[in-house]
């Protein structure tokens, strides 16, 4: 089978949850052709691609697949893209708020996901889970996460493709806030879908 290294970040800003990593850790250990290799990620603009990084040295992936949470949006958002800019609008969990900095100095201002992200946007709505490709990953962890691999996996000599899909929060994460949400059953649904579709 082939290997596929699949990421969700640990909770954030004192949630006691996270919808990303809980959806990653209720799959199935394999989904078609592909082994999963589930790893959890710092919310840390500079521990999140170190850990990635140590991630792909250690399960030496055929394909790479990050989840995150972006609570404001009501649907499943596979990224189209990454861009090498951090602009944090609040700390991340180690308190550090970069801004206007590049994530990879005189790196390209954009790299483009290399996994099939329309055909895994079509299959999650096949699946009956609400789903459009975005063209934002924001200018936060997620984002940072996305670039680093994209950057670090375009340079290995038989690259590896990558993506990164946003769920929405779930009902246990909205407590008390105004968010949309799907369950956590959708949401694996969801990634099942886009999985089967790579």
């Amino acid at each position: 089978m082939k290997r596929l290294l699949i990421t969700g970040f640990v909770p954030f800003g004192g949630d006691g949850v996270n919808p990303a990593l809980q959806a990653v850790q209720a799959l199935p250990e394999t989904i078609g052709k592909w082994e999963l290799y589930k790893r959890e990620m710092p919310v840390s603009f500079r521990g999140a691609p170190k850990a990635l990084s140590d991630a792909i040295a250690e399960v030496e992936p055929d394909a790479v697949l990050m989840i995150g949470v972006a609570a404001s949006r009501g649907m499943v958002t596979p990224e189209r893209q990454g861009v090498n800019e951090i602009e944090a609008r609040i700390p991340d969990n180690e308190g550090d708020q970069p801004q206007n900095e590049p994530i990879v100095p005189g790196g390209p201002e954009v790299l483009f996901s290399t996994l099939p992200v329309e055909d895994m946007t079509e299959a999650i709505l096949a699946a009956g889970v609400p789903a459009r490709l975005s063209d934002s990953a924001g200018r936060f962890v997620c984002n940072t996460l996305l670039y680093s691999a994209l950057y670090q996996l375009e340079q290995t000599e038989d690259p590896v493709p990558a993506a990164f899909i946003h769920v929405p929060a779930t009902p246990e994460l909205a407590t008390g806030k105004d968010l949309p949400t799907l369950t956590l059953d959708e949401i694996v649904a969801a990634i099942t879908a886009a999985i089967e579709a790579i």
